[in-house]
């Protein structure tokens, strides 16, 4: 029972190391955002660090839509430099 155990363990480790090569031979491609660009968020995953300057900076953000597809965004940001107080 442990030799059965072992073996789909490794079958199911074996798949998980194809996709995540997979992923890596396929990055995902970073659209560009406007404000014409309609959105279907339904989960956000990750979003870029916003740097402490006063100034315009590019970010992103990688969400997933409700077909559970992922994509990456740019877009332009006020840097968190300006806060007056």
């Amino acid at each position: 029972m442990k030799t059965l155990l072992a073996l789909v363990l490794a079958g199911v480790s074996t798949f998980a190391l194809a996709d995540g090569v997979k992923e890596a031979a396929n990055p995902p491609v970073v659209e560009q955002y406007d404000y014409s660009t309609n959105l279907d968020i339904a989960k956000v995953i990750s979003l870029s660090t916003i740097p402490n300057v006063c100034e315009v900076v590019p970010a992103t953000m990688t969400y997933e839509d409700h077909q559970s597809q992922r994509h990456t965004i740019e877009y332009r940001a006020m840097g968190d430099g300006c806060k007056q107080g």
